[in-house]
């Protein structure tokens, strides 16, 4: 008999994939690991084409659970992705889908 993925874990992998449950978490995510660099929210509203309340509103929730990091630099904040939650999302996707999680270097600390 297989193995559960541990309790932990699961609940881990479970609250990743809720905050990545709405396409414009998703879009804001992706848009910010393809740029690679702080941004400013005005440049993230600008992408996303929303109002800066609801792009706010997403940012806080990625900022919650890991996804995203905020730098002050001043009195703006900017937001960069959290390039460990990028190494580890994949093992993730693959561990649920029953498949060998590769180990991701660095750790995991979303």
């Amino acid at each position: 008999m297989a193995e559960l993925l541990d309790r932990a874990v699961a609940t881990e992998y479970a609250s990743w994939f809720r905050v990545l449950a709405d396409p414009t978490r998703v879009q804001i995510v992706e848009y910010l690991a393809r740029q690679a660099r702080p941004m400013p929210v005005g440049e993230i509203v600008e992408a996303v084409g929303l109002a800066q309340s609801t792009v706010s509103q997403h940012l806080k929730v990625l900022t919650e659970v890991g996804f995203v990091r905020v730098e002050p630099v001043g009195n703006a904040r900017h937001y960069r992705i959290n390039q460990n939650c990028v190494d580890c999302f994949p093992s993730a996707a693959d561990v649920v889908m029953g498949r060998p999680a590769p180990i991701p270097t660095g750790g995991c600390e979303c």
